[in-house]
């Protein structure tokens, strides 16, 4: 067989395996991981149970890998953007917003990915639970050594709580979605943003520092 042939079949299946994980993503941002099988997804994306199958060959692998497509989503969406920023409130500003915007565009159509997933794994030990604690707990460390670099920088006061701090950001950023997708509406993103910004002031920030928030 031809590397041209080879060639072909390995482009051919990793597009059909992209394309797969597109579907897969934002099924499982709607009805949570639980409810992503191989079947689930034959259904929902017009592919075959067998050709699923082939690509992932068990439910567990398919959520692994739809997990892992979920975070490479998220770090092109929220992450990579932020960092042409400087560490420290700069960067944390342009965090806050861009993870704001992923959930009001519904990059995923239920919202953020890892907050739908994480209520409906978050009591059953394994695997598929450890994929989305390890990607939950670095975003939690990335905004939180943001905060910390901020404190050392002297753009916050010496004395702010960097992690009391970035957990009111991240619980201000997950009730902004989670009430989005409740009640409807985009405005809750305006109120998350002033309040972000707000405290982020009363830490020692500047108005102009926060311009990614107004």
């Amino acid at each position: 067989m031809s590397d041209q042939i080879v060639d072909g079949r390995r482009a051919r299946g990793d597009a059909s395996r992209r394309s797969v994980l597109s579907r897969a993503t934002n099924l499982a941002s709607v009805e949570g991981l639980d409810g992503l099988t191989i079947g689930r997804l034959a259904e929902s994306s017009g592919h075959s149970k067998s050709s699923i199958a082939t690509l992932f060959g068990s439910k567990q692998s398919l959520q692994l890998a739809t997990i892992a497509a979920a975070r490479e989503v998220f770090i092109a969406t929220i992450v990579a953007p932020a960092r042409s920023e400087p560490r420290g409130v700069l960067r944390l500003a342009a965090l806050l917003r861009n993870s704001l915007d992923y959930s009001r565009d519904r990059v995923f159509t239920g919202g953020c990915f890892f907050a739908a997933t994480s209520a409906d794994i978050d009591s059953k030990p394994g695997p598929v639970r450890d994929a989305v604690v390890t990607a939950q707990a670095d975003w939690y460390g990335y905004i939180t050594a943001q905060v910390r670099y901020a404190i050392e920088a002297g753009e916050l006061t010496a004395d702010a709580d960097a992690e009391g701090i970035a957990f009111e950001l991240i619980a201000l950023d997950e009730h902004a979605n989670n009430r989005s997708l409740l009640l409807g509406g985009e405005e809750v993103y305006g109120l998350a943003a002033r309040a972000m910004r707000q405290r982020l002031i009363a830490a020692g920030a500047t108005e102009a520092m926060l311009a990614a928030l107004a």
